[in-house]
């Protein structure tokens, strides 16, 4: 699993030029699911991003999104499980089918929102326009596989 996490002072995601969800100050969760990822992945990662402190405070990483009342967008994004290693057209081969994908992606959401946290979402598999500002700029990848938060130095 991979999320792109961006501290945002304000985001949108329209579909069809409607605002279908939005969120002030906090964080839009971009979410790529991966053919292997499991539940026990999405539990591991709403408890990761529920503590984790990326907001300034006494430093400049301070604080958690519930401690400055902070809302999630979440929206789904195969195209993170995209591979541009070989050729010139991305290979989506990584991405898990979309109704398995479409399932850990609302447990995701779901398990945020449990952990306390405003919560809203975009539309899996629709075309969105996503509209942010970046805080900071403030962003974070988290990969979570076998449970476990990855690092950058691991494949």
């Amino acid at each position: 699993m991979r999320i792109v996490l961006q501290r945002v002072t304000r985001a949108e995601v329209r579909v069809d030029g409607e605002v279908i969800g939005k969120t002030g100050q906090g964080a839009v969760l971009l979410v790529g699911v991966e053919v292997g990822d499991t539940e026990t992945d999405v539990d591991v990662a709403v408890a990761k991003i529920s503590k984790l402190r990326f907001f300034p405070g006494v430093t400049p990483m301070d604080r958690t999104l519930a401690e400055v009342g902070g809302g999630c967008l979440v929206v789904s994004q195969f195209t993170l499980a995209g591979s541009v290693r070989k050729g010139n057209r991305p290979s989506f081969t990584l991405a898990e089918e979309p109704s398995r994908a479409d399932a850990l992606y609302r447990r995701f959401a779901d398990g945020l929102a449990a952990s306390g946290l405003t919560v809203s979402t975009g539309r899996f598999g629709a075309a969105m326009e996503v509209e942010l500002v970046n805080d900071g700029p403030v962003t974070l990848l988290l990969r979570v596989r076998d449970g476990a938060v990855l690092g950058p130095e691991q494949p």
